[in-house]
C-alpha cells in the first residue's frame, strides 16, 4: 500500500522593526562620526607643523634678494629766515692760513697703512676660483690646464656658499676649485651664467669647508654706485695685478662712460689704477662696499691697462637671478633711448631705439630690425631704455610677449606689432 507523505508547510512572520532603537543608534552614529572627525582635525592641526618640520615639507627655497637702490638724496639750502637787512650787514668769515704743513713720509705711511688694512679686511670676501680641464698635446699625452681669477662671495644659503666671479675662468672646465684667504681648497660647481656679461655663480657646499675656515669667511656687501663721482677714493681687491689677493689704491676718473650689451646698457667708471690685461676682482670704496665688479673685457681703451669696472646697481639684478638659480632672460637687441633732441631733430617716434639685433635672437624671430622704435611691451609703455630693460629682467624663458614698435616706411613711421618668445643668451 503506498504511503502519501506530505510536508508541513510553515510560515515564518518577520520580527517587527523597533524604530525607536533605530533612530537611536543611527544618531549614536552621527555622533560618533562627528566626535571623531573634531578630533581627527585637531590632532592634524596640532601635529601638522612637527610633520612638516620633520619631513621638511614646509620649507621654502631660500632665495637670495639684494637691497633695493634708493635714488641719491639732494640736500637743498634752505634759506635763510633772518631779515634781509641782517644778511646784508653778514659778512662771510676771513679764514687766513699763515703757514702749510707738509705731510712727512711717517704720516703718509699711516694714512697707507688704513687705507690698505681696507683692502686686507675684503680678503675674508675674496675667493681664488680655478678652472681645470684635462688636455692632449701632441704627443698624446694627458696634462691639466688651469684658467685662475678672483671670486667674490655674495651670498650664504642654509647648505651653500655662492661665489661671483666670470665665466671665462671656467670655460671648458672639467672641474673647479675655490681657494679661501688661508689657502683652503674645495670642490665648486657651476650653478648659472650670464651668455651677455660674462658673470658666473659658482656653489659650494658648507659642509665641505674647514670650520676654521668659516669663522674668518664673510659676505661681501654690494653698496650703491649711483651717483660715484669722480675722484672718490676706490680700492681694487681680488686679482687686478693678477696675482690673487693683490690690491691697488686709486680713484674714479670717468663715470659718464657707457657700454652697450644686449638687451641692456651699463655704466662703466674708468679709474688711474694700472692692473693687468686679465685683472679680476672688484672695486670697493672706503666703507668696503663693492661698487664695481672689474670686467676687463669692457675696457674701453683696449691699448690701456688702467682698470674699468661696471656699475654694480646695474648688475645687482643679474646676480640675483643668477644666486636663485635663473636664467637671464633674452631677446636680442641692442638700445638706446630717443631723446626729446634726437625725436624733434630727426623726427623719430619716441620710445626706444633699436641700434642692432643679434643674429638668431628672439628678436630677429619675431621680426624685428635695426632702426625699428619699441613703444611697448605687453600693457606696459616704453619710453626710456631703463623701462625696456626692468621689463626685460622681469620676464621668464619661454614666455611670450607682446612687442608694438614703429618702422619707417618711407617719410612716416608705421606702428606694428608682433610677438616674441623670450630665450637664453648662452656662449661657450
Amino acid at each position: 500500500m503506498e504511503q502519501d507523505f506530505q510536508f508541513i508547510k510553515e510560515t515564518r512572520k518577520e520580527k517587527p522593526v523597533n524604530r525607536r532603537k533605530l533612530l537611536f543608534r543611527v544618531l549614536e552614529t552621527l555622533i560618533l562620526a562627528v566626535l571623531f572627525g573634531v578630533i581627527a582635525c585637531l590632532v592634524f592641526v596640532l601635529l601638522r607643523p612637527r610633520l612638516e618640520e620633520a619631513f621638511g615639507l614646509n620649507q621654502q627655497p631660500q632665495q637670495v634678494v639684494f637691497e633695493e637702490e634708493q635714488p641719491p638724496v639732494v640736500d637743498i639750502p634752505q634759506e635763510s629766515e633772518k631779515p634781509e637787512e641782517e644778511n646784508e650787514k653778514e659778512e662771510p668769515e676771513t679764514v687766513i692760513i699763515n703757514k702749510t704743513q707738509a705731510m712727512d713720509l711717517n704720516e703718509y705711511q699711516v694714512l697707507l697703512n688704513k687705507l690698505y688694512s681696507i683692502g686686507r679686511k675684503a680678503d675674508n670676501f675674496i675667493v681664488a676660483v680655478t678652472g681645470v680641464s684635462n688636455d692632449t698635446d701632441l704627443f698624446n699625452t694627458t696634462y691639466e690646464s688651469k684658467g685662475v681669477g678672483s671670486g667674490v662671495i655674495v651670498a650664504e644659503l642654509e647648505e651653500n656658499l655662492l661665489v661671483l666671479t666670470e665665466r671665462k675662468i671656467l670655460r671648458g672646465a672639467s672641474s673647479i676649485e675655490v681657494t679661501f684667504a688661508d689657502d683652503a681648497t674645495v670642490a665648486g660647481e657651476l650653478l648659472k651664467y650670464d651668455g651677455n656679461t660674462g658673470l658666473a655663480i659658482v656653489q659650494i657646499k658648507l659642509a665641505d669647508i674647514p670650520k676654521d675656515t668659516r669663522k674668518h669667511i664673510e659676505i661681501a656687501k654690494l653698496g650703491s654706485s649711483v651717483g660715484t663721482p669722480v675722484g672718490q677714493m676706490v680700492l681694487a681687491v681680488g686679482s687686478p695685478l693678477g696675482t690673487i689677493h693683490s690690491i691697488l689704491a686709486g680713484n674714479i676718473t670717468s663715470n659718464k662712460n657707457s657700454i652697450s650689451t644686449i638687451d641692456r646698457n651699463y655704466t662703466v667708471f674708468t679709474t688711474d689704477m694700472v692692473g693687468s690685461s686679465d685683472g679680476s676682482g672688484a672695486i670697493i670704496n672706503l666703507d668696503g662696499e663693492i661698487i664695481g665688479f672689474v670686467l676687463q673685457d669692457y675696457n674701453l681703451q683696449k691699448s690701456q691697462t688702467t682698470l674699468t669696472a661696471v656699475s654694480i646697481s646695474e648688475l645687482k639684478r643679474v646676480i640675483e637671478l643668477l644666486s636663485n638659480n635663473k636664467d637671464i632672460p633674452y631677446l636680442g637687441m641692442k638700445i638706446s633711448t630717443v631723446t626729446d633732441e634726437i625725436a624733434e631733430e630727426y623726427h623719430i617716434p619716441m620710445g626706444v631705439y633699436v641700434r642692432e639685433v643679434a643674429v638668431d635672437s628672439p628678436a630677429m624671430k619675431a621680426g624685428l630690425q635695426s632702426g625699428d622704435v619699441i613703444t611697448m611691451i605687453d600693457d606696459t609703455e616704453i619710453i626710456i631704455a631703463e623701462d625696456y630693460e626692468n621689463h626685460i629682467m622681469n620676464l621668464v624663458p619661454e614666455q611670450e610677449v607682446k612687442i608694438t614698435y614703429e618702422r619707417q616706411g618711407g617719410e612716416n613711421y608705421i606702428p606694428l606689432e608682433c610677438n616674441a618668445t623670450v630665450g637664453i643668451l648662452t656662449k661657450e
